[in-house]
């Protein structure tokens, strides 16, 4: 593997490499230098939500780039314009800034949060966040992530930042009457942090508290926006209305695009120089936005929605048959967590497992297994990923039983 070899040399080591060099993709498949197909259910990290080399897809990328691929924000981007309605259109209704990733949609909304509260007078300062939350790795969306291993020993700003366990609407009201923070920043489905997804109870209960104490309610959609979970937004499903939605992965058809929406009372918050980028946003991007959410509307979600719900429902019947093995899955839509009852070493020998049977799968927090299937999946995929599965499930069984 020479490419192993020459990646190693020539990139600073901050990933783990799985063993595979990727020449091409399409559709649920990626295919690797050796011409083995993998079935991939992590999908770019939850970014290629209409799976890979979609028609539609290539077809905008042809249109849009042989027309122009950068011009700056010095001058109107007519597809950054159009994405921007449709998103303000079927969410909350206000202006968007487009940022190139998650992370920088966190800077963004740190900076909003800031001087919001200054331009209220308020003493309000500072964010409440979840435990065990990912919000990014650059130094301000650092401190809001609450993993020690992310953060680490960083230097970090000043901004207060308090973090309550998820559910617990107890904790929340106590942090907004002790502490009075600006904001509360969480993610309806936890993604790095287990894909732990939250109740529509009390995610309800959060905006009566923000609305109570004067708090933005912001939404990290980043991994569980562009129809992951079932919905556009995962918030939609517990009919809240956040004050700021973050979105980012799957929004830019596979190309970096990220950002946030704000409610129509927040539009003129930004004046020309409070913040800015140069890359973003990217016309090219921004027109497979205008792609990605025309599949969705286009009968996309409404297929994800039916094999999510197969899937889903193969999952329950494993876990019944291997209950010394599985948890019980959780999750929405196509973002789901199979908590395993198996040490770290295990769980990454189960993926190892499956790549050598051509399955893609992701770990996170050490010992659950995330699965990110692209919208497009089929029914038949979806089998055959059981099928293989549960054969990774029985070696497993039969090496820990000697």
């Amino acid at each position: 593997m020479d490419w192993l070899r020459r990646d190693e040399q020539a990139l600073m080591n901050t990933y783990r490499r799985l063993p595979i060099v990727i020449k091409e993709g399409q559709g649920s498949y990626l295919i690797d230098e050796e011409n083995r197909r993998y079935l991939d259910f992590i999908t770019g990290l939850a970014v290629n939500i209409v799976g890979h080399s979609h028609p539609a897809i290539m077809e905008t990328l042809q249109e849009q780039g042989t027309k122009f691929l950068h011009i700056s924000n010095l001058y109107v981007n007519k597809p950054a314009v159009e994405l921007a309605e449709k998103l303000s259109e079927k969410t909350i209704g206000g202006k968007v800034f487009f940022a190139n990733s998650g992370a920088e949609a966190t800077e963004a909304v740190i900076k909003l949060i800031h001087k919001w509260s200054k331009q209220q007078d308020f003493a309000k300062k500072g964010v409440v966040v979840l435990k065990r939350s990912f919000h990014g790795r650059t130094l301000g969306a650092m401190k809001l992530t609450r993993q020690e291993g992310v953060y680490q020993d960083f230097p970090l700003h000043d901004l207060p930042v308090y973090e309550v366990e998820p559910e617990d609407v107890h904790g929340l009201k106590e942090v907004l009457e002790q502490y009075q923070p600006a904001a509360v920043l969480m993610e309806p489905v936890l993604g790095s942090g287990g894909v732990v997804p939250l109740s529509h109870d009390y995610l309800q209960q959060i905006e009566s508290l923000c609305k109570e104490h004067e708090a933005l309610f912001c939404m990290d959609e980043i991994q569980t926006g562009m129809g992951r979970t079932g919905t556009l937004f995962a918030y939609m499903q517990a009919t809240v209305t956040p004050d700021v939605v973050l979105f980012a992965k799957g929004v830019g058809g596979g190309l970096p695009l990220g950002g946030m929406i704000v409610k129509p009372y927040l539009n003129e918050l930004f004046v020309p120089g409070d913040h800015g980028t140069t890359f973003a946003p990217s016309p090219l991007s921004c027109a497979l936005g205008l792609t990605v959410l025309d599949l969705l509307e286009n009968g996309l979600l409404a297929h994800s929605r039916t094999v999510a719900s197969h899937l889903q429902e193969s999952l329950e019947t494993l876990q019944k048959e291997f209950p010394s093995l599985l948890e019980s899955y959780r999750g929405k839509g196509m973002m789901m967590g199979l908590p395993t009852k198996l040490n770290a070493q295990q769980v990454a020998t189960i993926q190892q497992k499956l790549i050598a049977k051509g399955v893609l799968v992701d770990v996170t927090q050490r010992t659950i297994i995330r699965l990110l299937p692209p919208l497009v999946v089929s029914q038949e995929d979806v089998d055959a990923f059981i099928a293989c599965f549960k054969t990774v499930l029985v070696e497993m069984e039969q090496e820990l039983n000697g």
